[in-house]
C-alpha cells in the first residue's frame, strides 16, 4: 500500500477484495493474490504494479466483483477505509459485493469466506439478500452469471 501510494500522482481510491481482504481483516494469514480495483486508473500506479509483483512475489490482479457481476446502489459507501497512503485511500471494496461475488462463484475457500464474514458480523442476511434481489434484474448483463443457480446458492447459504 504504501509503494502504491508513493506511485500515485493524484487523488484517488484503491479497492481491495478477496484475499487483501481476508488477511487485513484477519481470517486469513496469507492471500493467494491481491485483488484490486483502482478509481481512477493512473498510469504511475499501474506501472508500479509489475515492480511490486516481482519484489513481494505476490501476483497483482486488477479485479473486483464489479468485473463478474452487477453492484448494489451504495457500494461505494458501504467500502469502508484500511487506511490512507500517499495520494490513494485504500479501502475494502464493498463486503456485501464481495460476499456475493464470492456466492456467485461457490468454490469451497469462497463459501468459507463468506461464513468467515456473516460470523464476524462484517455482513448480515437480511442485507445480503436485499442485495442479492436488488442486483437479480441486472444479471442477463453477465452471461457467465446462472441467475437461477445464483439464487439458490444463496438461499442454501443462508439457511
Amino acid at each position: 500500500m504504501q509503494a502504491l501510494g508513493r506511485a500515485a500522482a493524484r487523488d484517488g481510491d484503491c479497492y481491495l477484495a478477496g484475499g487483501a481482504t481476508a488477511v487485513l481483516i484477519g481470517w486469513r494469514s496469507t492471500p493467494i493474490d491481491v485483488d484490486l480495483r483502482l478509481e481512477p486508473e493512473q498510469d504511475e500506479v499501474l506501472r508500479a504494479l509489475p515492480r511490486l509483483k516481482e519484489e513481494l512475489t505476490i501476483n497483482v490482479e486488477l479485479a473486483s466483483p464489479a468485473d463478474f457481476m452487477p453492484l448494489p446502489r451504495a457500494w461505494r459507501e458501504r467500502s469502508p477505509l484500511v487506511e490512507r497512503e500517499g495520494r490513494l485511500s485504500f479501502r475494502h471494496f464493498d463486503l456485501y459485493s464481495q460476499a456475493l461475488a464470492k456466492l456467485q462463484r461457490g468454490h469451497a475457500r469462497d463459501l468459507e469466506d463468506v461464513g468467515e464474514m456473516l460470523a464476524r458480523g462484517l455482513v448480515e442476511t437480511a442485507p445480503l439478500r436485499a442485495c442479492f434481489e436488488e442486483i437479480e434484474p441486472d444479471l442477463y448483463r453477465f452471461p457467465a452469471v446462472d441467475p437461477a443457480g445464483f439464487r439458490r446458492r444463496l438461499e442454501e447459504f443462508l439457511v
